[in-house]
């Protein structure tokens, strides 16, 4: 399940539709968002840095947008562990961005970057749930 980069990146709102490079490896996607004042939209690049199949993944995320100068990076890693009688998804990740959009201070981007984690979580459970 956390091999399919398309459905995962989908509990994620502000990024758009997924494009495989090289399966399991390589990825684009557009991340699009209003951020205050600014309207952001960052071609990013993703690179799957570590697979455990079946168990977790790590990837890392990068991307510029011109028009806001504002570059981003994420690195994370997703991975399933036992939860009673399921299964839970573990995150551990870390996020910079640099540039325009960071005037807006660490605290707005720190509540910005917990909404995301929440609707990912939310779009998770619903879909495994479902």
């Amino acid at each position: 399940m956390l091999t399919d980069v398309g459905t995962v990146a989908g509990w994620v709102t502000v990024v758009g539709e997924v494009s495989e490079t090289e399966h399991l490896k390589t990825y684009g996607a557009v991340l699009e968002d209003q951020f205050g004042p600014f309207k952001l939209k960052a071609d990013l690049d993703i690179e799957v840095t570590d697979l455990d199949a079946g168990t977790s993944i790590a990837f890392r995320a990068k991307g510029q947008d011109r028009q806001v100068a504002t570059s981003i990076i994420v690195d994370a890693t997703l991975s399933l562990g036992p939860s009673g009688s399921g299964t839970a998804i573990h995150v551990k990740g870390r996020w910079n961005v640099i540039g325009t959009v960071a005037t807006m201070g660490s605290g707005t981007i720190r509540k910005k970057a917990d909404h995301i984690m929440e609707e990912f979580f939310a779009a998770a459970e619903a879909e495994l749930n479902g």
